[in-house]
Order: structure tokens, then sequence, then C-alpha cells
């Protein structure tokens, strides 16, 4: 053995570097040891133990074995909706003084938060195409000082259904044909059909608004109202919007050809490009605010997640930069747990049919996904203390603080229950019952949106939704086409002409629609 291998094997690694160097020989030669889970080093990783040369693997190869079992396990179940995602770290600062909606920390001026955003397609799965027209998740993770609060939202400032549960079917209409896994239009309009409620999402889907440029050059929005109660218990309604700083960007369909034969995951390149570069993206934090007594002055009911606030005023309360890109994609940004269950004291959901559904649903979901203990994977982590009874289930890593006492109330070891974090209270009147919401007016803001955009736009969205209606059965068709044509007469027209439908049966149908 030369005098420079047992130096190798005898010393330190700080001290290894400087010798090696005094012997001109390079310090590339010195490595970490390769280990199993369980620490213990490897002896050889590149060949399996066999019976003789030539002879069975053995059983006892426990390298070959754990790599084996580890690789088949690396694949957690993918989420049914939002499962193709990018997500980035930063800060959210408040800059304005809304103490008199909410006492949320979150809100004071001058605060800042550190969050977790991820932005994501939302029908279709883990490695499809970026340029695929889809509505784009928008969820941020809030690690304020009182828990964590998640704002989970999209790009649309509206969705296509308004009760949760409808939620399964609309998703399985989007999903493709279970029989051939392939996508079929004419499923997804069969279903729409029946749901008048949403065209205007469909109308923001088919524009070029359903096509972004990057994750940087788009809004995001609440969809849902919330309550904001402030420290006397007074409740206000809001909706929040993200604005961005970049301007918004949107592809044609043209482009959408373009780019996607050169890139398919061009938002997400786009996104950590920018970042790695210094040029952080930003967007303000408005909200639209209403009294409970609003509600009732509106031709349609605002807790609607069909619908927009028209006509209420946005204020200006934040601002968010993402500065940081995951170091892990998987332990960040596939982990993460964004729910809309995930509040803290001044922020309430409101009675949004569809909300309520959402609070249960999402974080059930991740549950399945991350296992009972998945919220105390760093990424989901709160910043402040978790204090609770909640034990054991798989992957429990946590340290056992309660003393032996996992129940509650004890005297052996209190834990306080904060009045202040009360919910606040909501007058109810009337009887259990499963009936529609009464103010729909399904039409109207379809009209407003399609007129809102310029011909080029115009012409861009009726190709696109005209093409996708096309291959629809006729009753089907024709029906969606009423929906469309009664929001805006040259709106529906144009599209019955692209889809090819009956205009008259068309104009027949729309004549029997109340908004």
């Amino acid at each position: 053995m030369s005098n420079s291998t047992r130096i190798v094997r005898s010393t330190t690694p700080t001290r290894l570097l400087l010798i090696l160097t005094s012997l001109s020989i390079s310090p590339l030669i010195y490595a970490d040891t390769l280990t199993r889970d369980n620490g213990a080093p490897v002896g050889d990783n590149q060949n399996s133990q066999t019976a003789g040369a030539n002879g069975p693997v053995l059983l006892q190869d426990v390298q070959l074995l754990q790599k084996l079992q580890r690789f088949d396990r690396e694949r957690i179940p993918e989420r049914v909706v939002h499962a193709r995602g990018a997500g980035a770290h930063g800060e959210f600062t408040a800059t304005a003084d809304i103490s008199d909606l909410s006492m949320a920390k979150v809100f004071s001026a001058g605060t800042k938060t550190p969050v977790f955003v991820r932005f994501s397609s939302v029908v279709h799965g883990n490695h499809s195409p970026e340029t695929l027209r889809d509505p784009r998740g928008f969820a941020t993770k809030f690690y304020t000082s009182e828990g964590n609060w998640d704002l989970v939202g999209n790009n649309f400032p509206t969705f296509f259904i308004r009760d949760a549960i409808k939620f399964p079917d609309m998703v399985h209409a989007f999903k493709p044909d279970p029989r051939t896994n392939l996508d079929d239009d004419s499923r997804r309009f069969d279903f729409f059909s029946h749901v008048p409620e949403s065209i205007r999402t469909l109308t923001l889907l088919y524009s070029n608004e359903g096509t972004p440029a990057s994750y940087r050059n788009m809004d995001g929005n609440s969809v849902h109202a919330y309550k904001l109660v402030n420290s006397k218990g007074e409740v206000h309604y809001v909706k929040f919007h993200w604005k961005t700083l970049q301007g918004i960007k949107n592809l044609d369909p043209q482009q959408v050809e373009q780019v996607q034969g050169k890139d398919y995951s061009h938002m997400t390149h786009d996104l950590v490009a920018a970042i790695n570069r210094g040029d952080y993206p930003k967007w303000d934090l408005y909200i639209q605010v209403l009294k409970p007594s609003d509600l009732a002055t509106f031709d349609f009911d605002p807790l609607d997640a069909t619908k927009i606030w028209p006509g209420i005023p946005e204020r200006k309360i934040g601002q968010m930069v993402l500065n940081k890109n995951p170091e892990n994609v998987f332990q960040e940004t596939e982990q993460v747990a964004m729910a809309p269950s995930n509040l803290v004291p001044g922020i309430e959901p409101s009675e949004d049919k569809l909300l309520q559904g959402r609070l249960f649903a999402y974080a059930d979901t991740q549950i399945y996904r991350l296992g009972a203990n998945g919220l105390s994977l760093p990424i989901n982590r709160p910043h402040s203390p978790v204090n609770n009874i909640n034990q054991d289930g798989s992957l429990n890593s946590g340290k056992q603080q309660d003393k032996g006492v996992n129940y509650q109330p004890s005297r052996l070891y209190p834990r306080e229950e904060l009045t202040s974090a009360r919910y606040s209270q909501t007058m109810l009147n009337g009887a259990t019952q499963q009936t529609k919401i009464q103010r729909e007016q399904n039409f109207k803001q379809t009209g407003e949106l399609y007129r809102s955009y310029n011909k080029k736009e115009q012409d861009d969205l009726v190709n696109s939704l005209g093409s996708s209606l096309a291959d629809t059965d006729a009753e089907s068709k024709n029906i969606m086409l009423s929906y469309f044509y009664k929001a805006d007469k040259e709106y529906g027209t144009r599209l019955t002409q692209v889809a090819k439908g009956d205009l008259a049966t068309v104009q027949k149908l729309a004549a029997t629609l109340v908004d």
C-alpha cells in the first residue's frame, strides 16, 4: 500500500484535501461514501450478486432490492386535477391597513410573509404539453405567523360549475374517454349542454386566455368569495385578485402550434429562467369588498362561483415577488399540499356552494396522496408552532411534546382555545333542502365578456370554440349554441356557422331561455 493510500484512508476530509494538494494529487479522487437508506456503505453499486459468475441473482443482495423497491415507489399518486405544475418561493408584503376588514396578521401593513406558489394546468396529466388549452391554477401558500393560509385559485375569475356535487362529473367530462384514453370534445359538450352557467368560463377557456404565454404573464383569482372578519367580529365578503406586473400575454392558435413544436414546457422554462436571471416576477394583490347587506342587491347570487362582481371597486392590499426556484421539484412543487381549508383567524369561507365542497375535497385528496402526516413535510410545515393531539399515522417523524397528554382538555397539560379564533356567526333560517341557486343570470356576463374582446380575439375565440363544438352530437351542439346566442346574438350566430349547427333551431331554443 502506498503512503498516499494510507493517508487517504486514515484522515478527515478537510485534512485530506490539504494533504492531497501538497502531494500534487487531484482532490477530485475524494468523494462522499455511497450508502443505503440505513446509512450503511455500499460495496458494489454496479453489479448484482449472483450464484457464480453466470448464476441467478441472490435474494440477499439488499442493495439491489432496496434500489428496486425505492424506484418502484418513486411516484406518489398524481393529482386528479392540477397534475402538471411549476412552483417558486417568494415573499408577500402587505401594503395597506385593512384592520377595519380583517384581524389576520398577514394583512398588517408592512408585514412580510414567506410564500410558495404553485402554478398548474388543471385537466391534463403531469407530462402533458403546457401549450394545451386549459385553465391555469394559481395557488399561494402563505407561511403566516398564525399558521398557513392557502389562497387556492385560477387565472380565470370564474368557474364552470356552481355546486361541488357536480365537480367529479365535470372533471370526468373533461378527461379523456375511459374507453380509448383520447380527448373527446363531444363528451364535454354533452355534459355542458346541461350546465348553462358554464358558458362564461367556457368562453374564457376557448379564447386566447386559455393558452397563456407564461405563468408570469397571467393574473390569478380566488374565484370564490371569502369572509374577512375584524377584531370586532364584523364580517365583509371579499374576492382576491392577483394582478401581474409583467403584463398579460397569451398565445393565439398559430403561436400555440409554433411553441409546442419547439418546447412542451414553455411556461415552466420561462418561470425558472426568469428567476435564475434575477428578473423576479411580481403580482399586486387586490380585493373587492361587499357588506353582507349588499348580497341581496345583485340580479344574481354574488356567492355563485360562475360570476364576477362587475362595478365593485378593487383595492390594492399588497405585493408578492417570487425570487427562488425549488431546490427539489418533487419535495416542494410536487409534495406541496394546497387546500382552501387552510385558513387563519380573520379569514373564513363564504357560503359559496362550490367552495364549501372544496374545503373537504382538497384537504382529503392531499391526505390520500401524501398520507396523514403530509402537512409535516418541510414544504407544508407552518413556520408557527403546531400543537395538537393528532398522532401516529404513516411517516410520522415529529417529536411528541405533549407530556403524555394526547387529549384535550387537560389539567396536566392545558392547551388553550382562543375565543378570537372562533368563526363568526351566520344567521340562518328555513329548512334543509337541495335546490339550485335562485338568482342564476347565466348569460349576461358571457355576452359582456365576448364584447370586451377585440376583433382578432373574437375571431380566435369563435374559430377555437366553434371547431370544438363541430363534432358534438346535433342536439347537444344546438343546445350549447343557444346558450351563446342568448348571451350575444353575434357570438351565437358566428359559432353556429363554424360549428355547422342549425341556426333556426338555435334561435328557437334561445327564445325559451330566461336570464
